[in-house]
């Protein structure tokens, strides 16, 4: 983990209301592994001192990329970034995605912008599968063609049926799965947490393995201030985990969900 003084690259627009920030950080980059995330300083945010955290969507010895959509005060913020703005970051962050297991068939599943932070995985994985992709219309469903690039069967699902299958993820994942030897299946998942539960559901279930990247709010993203903690299973019963320090990413049977 490094804090570093980056400059914005590039930012523009690249779906729908969504946006591409590519930033300048060679401390950072170059230590990123799949599924972990930085810690973004916004500047221009007065009073409002908390990072905000993002997942890496690319990363190299130049710097790292996030994928986001403006969704409150802070990504609004960011908008009129332009190159050459200097931002602060911490990362990379947490707990990226494992290795794929020895004779396991990788599965990609992810909700609105959860591929970004699938993308080098999807890169990096020596075997290329199926990977469904869920969204509320066809402008949600991102990055579709790069990772087909990549030799992913990519199959989308929108809520209103504006592409792919009509409906959750789970209405083109479930059909699937029915004709897999389950016990083969490993899974890396990011996206809403109701996805993610859906996802670790099904894989306890059929039996087969599933990453989970949760989404919870973190303050701190360095493990400190314990607002994004879950109940982990242990031995004896659960104990509490920080989503950034102890995940993001965990294996599916470790979750105590809240219902």
């Amino acid at each position: 983990m490094k804090q570093e003084k980056a400059a914005v690259l590039e930012h523009q627009n690249f779906q729908g209301e969504y946006r591409i920030l590519r930033l300048a950080a060679p401390e950072i980059g170059p230590q990123v592994r799949p599924g972990q995330f930085i810690h973004l300083q916004i500047p221009g945010m007065g009073d409002r001192i908390l990072r905000r955290p993002f997942s890496i969507y690319k990363a190299s010895g130049e710097g790292v990329s996030i994928l986001y959509k403006p969704v409150g005060r802070g990504t609004e913020a960011m908008i009129p970034l332009r190159p050459g703005a200097p931002v602060d970051l911490i990362g990379p962050l947490g707990n990226g995605y494992p290795e794929l297991g020895k004779g396991r068939t990788p599965v990609l599943v992810a909700g609105g912008y959860g591929n970004a932070a699938l993308f080098l995985k999807a890169k990096e994985l020596p075997l290329k599968g199926v990977a469904f992709f869920g969204g509320r219309t066809a402008q949600d469903i991102l990055c579709v063609e790069e990772f087909k690039a990549l030799g992913w069967d990519v199959r989308p699902t929108t809520d209103d049926g504006s592409l792919g299958t009509k409906g959750l993820v789970t209405a083109a994942f479930d059909p699937w799965l029915e004709q897999q030897d389950a016990n083969t299946l490993e899974l890396f998942v990011c996206g809403p947490n109701p996805m993610l539960k859906a996802m670790g559901d099904r894989a306890m279930a059929h039996g087969f393995t599933a990453w989970l990247s949760l989404d919870k709010n973190m303050a701190c993203g360095v493990g400190a201030c314990l607002t994004c903690v879950i109940r982990r299973k242990t031995a004896d019963g659960w104990e509490w985990a920080r989503c950034c320090k102890d995940g993001p990413v965990f294996e599916s049977r470790e979750i105590l969900w809240d219902e």
